[in-house]
């Protein structure tokens, strides 16, 4: 009876080991690290994300001047690599967004600047901002490159 009750207990335990070996190995927990984007001129591009987008240039390894790491958030980055062969045009909905603490404030640069926005359904009217139906304001542009960008005043 002891010994049946021993195989049995070392059976369960097995049993609660093997399963929560399992569940962990499927729970892989990624998180997000960077996006890396093709483009034709390094320079425009660069100044772009600095100067419109208000990124801050980070450390990358290459040291090669085809590519630029850029700061997007606490452990999270942008890879710029120059190299595309040309401008190329882009769906839209596969968009890069950020995130600015005032909208208006935003948008007068962008127009002092010189650069269109435009809302989801593609109209061009720079005086225009959509709010979601969580009221985030949000607007749309293009990068040098052609990639789609949202700005919008999400707080989260």
């Amino acid at each position: 009876m002891k010994i049946k009750f021993l195989v049995f207990f070392a059976c369960i335990l097995t049993l609660i080991n093997f399963s929560s070996f399992s569940q962990g190995a499927s729970k892989h927990n990624a998180k997000f690290n960077h996006i890396a984007i093709f483009v034709v001129n390094l320079h425009n591009a660069v100044d772009f994300y600095q100067n419109v987008i208000g990124l801050d240039s980070i450390p990358e390894p290459f040291h090669d001047g085809k590519h630029k790491w850029m700061r997007t958030g606490p452990g999270n980055a942008m890879h710029i690599i120059e190299g595309a062969d040309a401008k190329k045009e882009y769906y839209k909905g596969n968009h890069i967004c950020f995130s600015v603490a005032s909208m208006d404030a935003f948008t007068d640069m962008l127009k002092k600047k010189g650069i269109s926005f435009e809302d989801y359904s593609g109209v061009r009217n720079n005086n225009k901002v959509n709010t979601r139906p969580d009221g985030v304001k949000q607007i749309w542009l293009q990068d040098p490159d052609g990639y789609w960008i949202e700005i919008n005043d999400a707080k989260e």
